[in-house]
C-alpha cells in the first residue's frame, strides 16, 4: 500500500477536517463546568467533535463521562493505543491570523493547537481510516484515545485508565519526531512568601495563566510615580529588546511588560514577562517586602531556568537539564507573592533530596515551597522491538535515520505501560507549540499521516504466519 500517495489524495479533507477542529475554543473553563462539559464547553465540543466523526465513519464510538473517549477498529485480545488530545492552552496575545479560524497560507495552517495537539489528532485520526478502507487485515485492536484535559493535569486520561483497557503499546502523536522514548517528570512547585507586611509600593502583580507556558505579559499596580520611573522604564526595555508601558490609573502607576510566550520544557525559546518586570521593579523599589517579592524572582529565575540558585539544577545522560518555568506569578497587598512553577526534571533525578536541598536555600528568603503535584519520568527501553518497528517506519518513511529522544513535555506516552511519543514536529522544523501564530506545514501533515498509517499496519496488521 501506497501510504504517501493514500495521505496526498485526501488533503482537502484532512485541512479541511483540521480547520473544523481548530475553529472550536477548547480552552479550559472551569467557572463554565457541568456534568456535561466537566472541563468546560470548548473541550467537550472538541471531544464530541471527534467522536462523531467516529461515529459516521462507522468505527465503535465510547464517550467516558464526557472527559475523554475513543474510536476503535480491528479485532483481537491485542490493543494498540493512539493517545491524542483535542484541548488547548490559552490563544494569548499577537496573532497574526485569528487562532481560531485555521487560516491557510503559505504552505501552512494557522490556529491554536495546530501543531499541539489537533493536526496530529487529525492525522492520526485520518491515518486509521486510510488502514480500515485499504483492508489491512489486523490481528490487535486499533484505538484512538482522545482526551480534553491535557493541557490542565491529564485528569481526563486518570478518568478514562479508571474503567478502560491499557493498550499493550501505544503512541501519543504530541511532540518530536523521530522517537521520544524519555520524558522528564513533571513537577508543579508553589513558593509562597511568609512574613508578608505591606509597604504600601507594589499594590498587584500578575502574569500567566498556565504554569506549562511561559508568560508573555505581565503588569503591575504600584505607588510609584509614574515620572519618577519613566525614563529608567525606558531604558529598560531598551537594554533588553522589549516592550511596555507606564500609565497612571486611579491615582496609581500601573507598568506593563510584554515578552514571548514558548512551552515551559524549554522556557528559554520564550521570554518571561514575569521575569523581566519583577527585574524592573526590582531596581526601583526600596526594602520591604516589594522588594523581597521582586529580589526572589530576581534571584531564582532572573539569570537562568536551571534552578541552580534554588539547588534544583540537574543533568542526566538520557534527558538533559532540569528546567525551571516561573508561569503564574502573583502579588497581593493582602497576600504577598506567589509563584506557580513547572519543573521538568531528568529522567535519573534525585527528587526528594533535591526538593530538601531548595527549601533548605529558602530559608534565607522571604519564601517557601510546597510541591503541589509530581508525574514522574517516563522511559521505554530502546531495544524494545515495538521500538526497533517505529524506527523502521520512519526511516523507511524519510530516509533519516530514527533516533531515539528525550523531552521536557508531558504526553499522554507517560501513562501507559509501554508507550512513547511519536511525532508530528519533524526535525529542523521551529517548535511553535504554545506560541502566537502556531502552525502546521500542510505537507507535513500529510507525511505524518502515512507514517501512522503505516505503523499501524505493521504494529496491529497480521504477522506471516498469524490464522
Amino acid at each position: 500500500m501506497d501510504w504517501k500517495e493514500e495521505a496526498l489524495r485526501r488533503q482537502e479533507q484532512i485541512i479541511g477536517d483540521l480547520q473544523q477542529l481548530v475553529s472550536i475554543p477548547s480552552v479550559l473553563d472551569e467557572s463554565s463546568a457541568s456534568k456535561e462539559a466537566p472541563f468546560g464547553p470548548g473541550p467537550a465540543r472538541a471531544l464530541e467533535w471527534m467522536l462523531e466523526e467516529g461515529r459516521r465513519a462507522g468505527f465503535a464510538v465510547k464517550d467516558i463521562d464526557h472527559m475523554a473517549g475513543h474510536i476503535e477498529m480491528g479485532e483481537g485480545e491485542e490493543l494498540l493505543g493512539i493517545l491524542c488530545h483535542v484541548d488547548v492552552v490559552p490563544a494569548g496575545a499577537n496573532w497574526t491570523y485569528g487562532p481560531f479560524e485555521g487560516t491557510v497560507k503559505d504552505g501552512k495552517l494557522f490556529g491554536r493547537g495546530a501543531i499541539d495537539d489537533k493536526g496530529p489528532t487529525i492525522a492520526a485520526w485520518h491515518a486509521m481510516k486510510m488502514v480500515k478502507e485499504s483492508g489491512v487485515p489486523l490481528s490487535k485492536r486499533v484505538r484512538l484515545i482522545v482526551g480534553a484535559d491535557e493541557e490542565s493535569g491529564f485528569r481526563c486520561v486518570d478518568r478514562y485508565f479508571k474503567t478502560e483497557e491499557m493498550p499493550s503499546v501505544g503512541f501519543a502523536p504530541d511532540a518530536d519526531f523521530p522517537i521520544i522514548h524519555a520524558e522528564k517528570g513533571i513537577a508543579s512547585l508553589i513558593f509562597s512568601q511568609q512574613s508578608f507586611e505591606p509597604d504600601g509600593q507594589l499594590l498587584k502583580f500578575h502574569a500567566g495563566n498556565r504554569t506549562n507556558m511561559v508568560p508573555d505579559q505581565a503588569t503591575a499596580v504600584t505607588n510609584l510615580k509614574a515620572s519618577d520611573i519613566a525614563e529608567a522604564f525606558e531604558s529598560f526595555l531598551n537594554i533588553n529588546s522589549a516592550s511596555g508601558s507606564i500609565t497612571e490609573e486611579e491615582g496609581h502607576t500601573k507598568i506593563t511588560v510584554h515578552g514571548k510566550s514558548a512551552h515551559a520544557m524549554e522556557p528559554d525559546l520564550g521570554v518571561n514577562a514575569a521575569v523581566l518586570l519583577a527585574s524592573f521593579l526590582n531596581r526601583v523599589l526600596e526594602e520591604g517586602s516589594s522588594k523581597e517579592f521582586t529580589q526572589f524572582m530576581f534571584e531564582a529565575f532572573g539569570t537562568e531556568t536551571r534552578g541552580q540558585f534554588l539547588g534544583l539544577s540537574f543533568n542526566d545522560e538520557i534527558s538533559g537539564d532540569t528546567t525551571l518555568n516561573a508561569g503564574i506569578v502573583e502579588f497581593t497587598e493582602s497576600a504577598g507573592g506567589l509563584v506557580k512553577v513547572s519543573m521538568r526534571y531528568s529522567v535519573t533525578y534525585p527528587f526528594n533530596d533535591k526538593i530538601e536541598t531548595c527549601k533548605n536555600r529558602l530559608e534565607q528568603t522571604a519564601f517557601q515551597l510546597a510541591v503541589s503535584s509530581n508525574s514522574k519520568p517516563h522511559h521505554v527501553d530502546a531495544e524494545d522491538p515495538f521500538i526497533k518497528t517505529l524506527q523502521d517506519v520512519y526511516t523507511e518513511h524519510t530516509g533519516d535515520e530514527a533516533d531515539l529522544l528525550a523531552i521536557g513535555g508531558g504526553t499522554y506516552a507517560r501513562v501507559l505501560e509501554k508507550g512513547v511519543a511519536f511525532g508530528m514536529l519533524f526535525p529542523g522544523r521551529e517548535d511553535v507549540a504554545h506560541q502566537a501564530d502556531e502552525y502546521v506545514y500542510i505537507e507535513d501533515m500529510l507525511k505524518a499521516t502515512a507514517i501512522y498509517a503505516d505503523a499501524i499496519s505493521r504494529l496491529a496488521g497480521e504477522k506471516k504466519g498469524d490464522q
